[in-house]
């Protein structure tokens, strides 16, 4: 009897820390969109979405955030369609053509889990000293290449990890009918989309928001980039910079910027929902 209570206790007592956690949690979510709402949703405006900085608006004038917005926009398009093009052959190689307990695969698996866990900082100085190498400037092109650089660990092994989940049979049924490998590897995508379209979510996430990395290597313009070549303004940088200013009026800007990177995130989080429930409803 005394076991069964000593039980009971240690279940209300772990029932009761993660209760506390799961508010703490709600509570900082709350107060992060409440701040964010109310310092940024009076400085908004249609100028803000639909114009670029004008001459004064880093002292509070005319103009709005158009220009990073779109470069955020490509940077995030850019990185996660670079990001895919590694990631989904990397993950096909290691779960379909290594055999199931491969050292190769193992050690692939690891150094990407090392990846994950390294610094944005540090991609942002990995990424600057490869330019300064090349003889590059900071443009678009420079960061796309160092945001893939920053999503393609979270990409390889959250898709991985879907991937492994795929029942073993399933590839032995495709086999013992006759299907090739590239036939097994449509069954196999097909199977495991939700999980990718997740990965990119996760990935859209960091990326999209992320400043260190693409302090050094993107740049910064009041202007939107007509080439790769050219500098490029992103959301992260736009509230940086406008939140290191003494003026009340700009720093309001600089949450206005932090409501829209908000809404694209949750716009692109229900989109891949959406899609995701689709592709759940519909695999094979």
């Amino acid at each position: 009897m005394r076991h069964i209570r000593i039980k009971r206790i240690e279940e209300k007592i772990f029932k009761t820390l993660m209760m506390a956690a799961t508010l703490v949690i709600v509570v900082s979510l709350f107060m992060i969109i409440v701040t964010v709402v109310k310092r940024g949703l009076p400085a908004m405006s249609w100028d803000m979405v639909s114009k670029i900085p004008g001459g004064g608006f880093y002292i509070g004038k005319e103009g709005g955030l158009l220009n990073a917005i779109v470069g955020s926009l490509y940077i995030v398009i850019g990185s996660i369609t670079l990001g895919l093009s590694f990631s989904l052959p990397i993950v096909l190689y290691i779960n379909l053509y290594l055999p199931e307990k491969s050292k190769l695969a193992q050690f692939t698996r690891l150094s990407f889990d090392v990846l994950f866990g390294i610094p944005s900082i540090v991609y942002g100085a990995f990424g600057f000293t490869i330019m300064v190498y090349l003889g590059l400037r900071s443009s678009l092109l420079a960061g796309i290449l160092t945001v893939t650089m920053l999503i393609i660990p979270i990409l390889i092994r959250s898709i991985d990890e879907v991937m492994r989940r795929v029942p073993k049979e399933l590839k032995d049924a495709a086999l013992s009918l006759g299907a090739t490998r590239s036939e097994i590897i449509k069954v196999i995508l097909r199977q495991v989309a939700p999980g990718i379209i997740t990965a990119v979510l996760l990935s859209v996430g960091r990326g999209i928001g992320d400043a260190a990395s693409v302090l050094f290597t993107a740049g910064y313009t009041d202007s939107i980039p007509t080439s790769l070549s050219q500098p490029v303004a992103t959301l992260p940088l736009a509230i940086f910079f406008q939140l290191s200013s003494p003026i009340a009026e700009v720093q309001d800007r600089a949450y206005a910027a932090a409501l829209i990177l908000t809404g694209i995130v949750l716009i692109l989080s229900i989109t891949a929902r959406f899609y995701s429930r689709k592709f759940s409803k519909n695999k094979i």
